[in-house]
């Protein structure tokens, strides 16, 4: 797994860290939830993933990837372009997706490290948090 630190993810966006930030208003929290429901959703996390992975996947190798129909993959990137997640480039009769934002990147990787990092041992991960 990618190390990658606070600094680094504001560099990424070409920010400041969030910790340095004016608080939230309530319009960017709302943005900020909007992305996080496109970004919460299984079948596009592993899209995410197995195009992060690969650098960059056509429909029908992402489909192989995920276990999906190519038509279930094309909606579901569909989601991802709309937000700027995953963009795409013409290769000949192919169309391939890569992830288009180096942030996507580290908060995917966040999000493993917060998962396995909270897997303390002995203790029952749906126990941990309450």
């Amino acid at each position: 797994m990618v190390s990658t630190s606070l600094s680094q993810v504001a560099d990424c966006c070409g920010t400041e860290p969030v910790q340095d930030r004016p608080m939230l208003t309530e319009e960017m929290a709302v943005e900020l939830e909007s992305l996080f429901k496109v970004m919460g959703n299984s079948t596009r996390l592993r899209m995410l993933h197995a195009i992060v992975r690969s650098g960059e996947l056509c429909v029908s190798d992402l489909a192989k990837a995920v276990g999906m129909k190519p038509q279930a993959v094309s909606n579901q990137l569909q989601r991802l372009v709309d937000r700027r997640i995953v963009a795409s480039r013409r290769n000949g009769n192919n169309v391939l997706y890569r992830v288009l934002n180096p942030c996507v990147v580290a908060l995917l990787d966040y999000g493993l490290c917060i998962m396995f990092s909270s897997e303390a041992p002995g203790v029952p991960v749906d126990l941990q948090n309450g």
